[in-house]
Parts: structure tokens; C-alpha cells; sequence
């Protein structure tokens, strides 16, 4: 009996395959995150200033009577004008780019009342030797 069972099983009708669809083309995939590589951090060298920038220049009478009249290099002359303007409060209060001069500054500025924040560079360049 258990042969005829089996030949039961070969005779029954063969399945019918169902014909797929062509396939589409797939929309590439996406690479997947690579992991997080530890970067090895490179030593910090010691910075060294500019020697443009350090050497100190003499200032014009004009600007000595804001700075001093001693040497120094351009970025402490910057410091210093600002210095200047935070102590008599110069800096105009609705547009903090802008500069009121007072009466040693008017001179400096050219005898303008009113000079722009950026223009103190070109100022201290027509002011040192």
C-alpha cells in the first residue's frame, strides 16, 4: 500500500507555474552608514605670531594723544583705540558699528563725527610710521 500511495503522488496533474512579471529595475540602493572612524587628533603646534604684525610702529601725534606716544605693535593699537572708545563710550548705542568722535578722535578720523567700525584699520595705517 504505502507504493501505491507513492504512485498516487506521481500521477496527480503537475502544478501549473505561474508565469512573473518582467522585473524592474530597482532603485539603487542607498550605501549603508560606514561606522564612525576615530580620527587620531594631530598635536597642536605652537602658533607664532605674525613679526608683520609685531613690529612696533610710532604713532603720529594725532594718535599718540589717544594711545601714548610709546611704540607698539599694530594689534595693541587696535586694542588701545578701543580701549579708548569703551572708556568714554563712544560706540553709538542703535549701531554698534558705527564710532562718535570726541574731540582728540574727530582729529584722528579726519574731522569726521562718525566713522564705521572697519575703517579703524585704514585709520591706524595713515597714522604709524
Amino acid at each position: 500500500m504505502a507504493m501505491a500511495k507513492k504512485a498516487a503522488k506521481k500521477k496527480a496533474a503537475p502544478k501549473k507555474i505561474a508565469k512573473k512579471a518582467p522585473a524592474k529595475k530597482a532603485a539603487p540602493k542607498k550605501a549603508a552608514p560606514k561606522k564612525a572612524v576615530k580620527k587620531v587628533a594631530k598635536k597642536k603646534s605652537a602658533r607664532k605670531p605674525n613679526a608683520a604684525f609685531m613690529t612696533p610702529l610710532t604713532a603720529t601725534p594725532a594718535l599718540a594723544e589717544v594711545i601714548g606716544s610709546k611704540p607698539l605693535p599694530r594689534t595693541e593699537i587696535i586694542r588701545s583705540i578701543w580701549v579708548y572708545i569703551k572708556k568714554y563710550k563712544l560706540q553709538d548705542a542703535t549701531n554698534k558699528r558705527m564710532i562718535n568722535a570726541d574731540a582728540k578722535l574727530k582729529v584722528l578720523f579726519g574731522g569726521k563725527t562718525q566713522v564705521s567700525m572697519f575703517d579703524l584699520a585704514g585709520i591706524v595705517n595713515k597714522n604709524v610710521k
